[in-house]
């Protein structure tokens, strides 16, 4: 570890200051930052790098939340590598600065991550550590921030770009299995050409088995309700892209202030391709894509189609049905017994064929996002053959004319 430096002046650096809500809660206990309330560096102040030899001159103050405060400053010197504009992120606590750094190396010149320049510890003279990262500068600040500014909703094609873009960081995480677990607005920034990054790897966890990780840090804004209410005991990869598909309605909303609930996406302005796509995050667990590479590929690539099949015979096949038919529906089921098909109320592992009605205006993600057909879908990625039919296939199948 590098020498550590003494705070210039640190006896005049507890001024007061407004303390935002912290970003990061625990489920159990909030801890609380030794010097809440406090201001850790002071405008004009010139902190220094035993690591790197530079000089920052402080500006003003950035935010505040669960791991300290963040900083405009100036780098002072030169350089080719730390930009004269930086971010100062100071803590008291050791443990999320070494994460930051740790993940500072591993993301390294990844485009899509927040740069980390610099590493260093300081001295105040009461004797305490603080704790300093010196990192790229985002432009146009948070997303949370940004949105409230702008107030716009983003064009899905800018929406799908950006996402994929911050998707690819996650999935590095992913493939190292690790988890990020804290994938908010506060923690995405909007860089220049409102390029999104992402930052704060502060709690991130490496999972030892697919079964994932235990929570005891979260914020639960952004947290799967079933995580937060415990019923799902441990924190997977699917739980990190139940946040990115929070990320990806609040773009398409143009607000971040408050979470998207599944009831909500048939409403949202974009393709129903997309609602799919945030309904698969956001709602049932068991449903959503597993991992960042996953969740990638759907929104870089076409929908599947749902073209309906061919078929010979209902007897002895899994049969389910969705959308308006023109019969009643204990009508078609009874057709369908008499046939030899064996009914299931919705779709499984054991399903063979789904009879398509008409779309439902209710559905949940559009005319071919209903829950049973999405369902569907991802019963086909998985690798089971489940053939699609029309109501006029099925009545030729299930009541022949003689």
């Amino acid at each position: 570890m590098p020498k550590a430096a003494t705070v210039p002046g640190a006896s005049a650096a507890t001024v007061a200051a407004p303390a935002p809500a912290a970003t990061t809660r625990a489920t159990q206990s909030i801890r609380v930052p030794l010097m809440r309330g406090r201001r850790l560096l002071v405008s004009t102040q010139v902190i220094a790098s035993p690591e790197t030899r530079l000089r920052y001159s402080i500006e003003r103050l950035l935010g505040e939340g669960g791991y300290g405060q963040v900083y405009l400053a100036r780098r002072l010197g030169q350089s080719d590598k730390v930009p004269e504009t930086v971010c100062i992120k100071i803590s008291p606590h050791i443990d999320g600065w070494l994460r930051e750094a740790y993940f500072g190396q591993l993301l390294q010149d990844h485009a899509r991550a927040i740069q980390v320049y610099d590493t260093f510890p300081l001295i105040r003279q009461d004797g305490h550590f603080l704790y300093c990262l010196a990192m790229e500068y985002a432009s146009h600040g948070d997303l949370s921030a940004y949105l409230q500014r702008v107030s716009k909703p983003w064009a899905e094609r800018v929406v799908r770009r950006e996402i994929a873009g911050v998707l690819q960081v996650l999935d590095r995480l992913h493939r190292g299995e690790m988890l990020h677990r804290d994938l908010t607005p506060l923690n995405v920034f909007v860089c220049d050409n409102r390029k999104l990054k992402l930052g704060d790897f502060g709690i991130v966890r490496q999972q030892n088995d697919r079964r994932g990780i235990t929570t005891r840090t979260l914020n639960p804004l952004m947290a799967p309700s079933d995580i937060v209410a415990a019923t799902a005991p441990k924190w997977q990869g699917r739980d990190d892209v139940y946040q990115v598909g929070q990320l990806v309605g609040m773009l398409v909303k143009g607000d971040a202030r408050a979470r998207i609930k599944p009831t909500e996406v048939r409403s949202l302005d974009c393709t129903d391709h997309l609602k799919e796509i945030i309904h698969r995050c956001i709602g049932e667990r068991r449903k959503r894509y597993e991992s960042a590479d996953e969740l990638i590929e759907a929104l870089c690539n076409p929908p599947a189609v749902l073209k309906a099949g061919v078929l010979k015979t209902l007897k002895g096949v899994h049969l389910t049905f969705t959308g308006i038919l023109t019969r009643t529906r204990n009508e078609a089921r009874e057709a369908a017994r008499k046939a030899g098909a064996i009914i299931h109320s919705g779709p499984s592992t054991q399903t063979t064929v789904i009879v398509r009605g008409r779309p439902n205006p209710q559905q949940a993600a559009g005319r071919d996002g209903g829950i049973k057909l999405m369902e569907i879908k991802r019963l086909r990625e998985e690798g089971h053959r489940i053939t699609v039919l029309n109501e006029t296939q099925f009545w030729r199948l299930a009541a022949p004319k003689r």
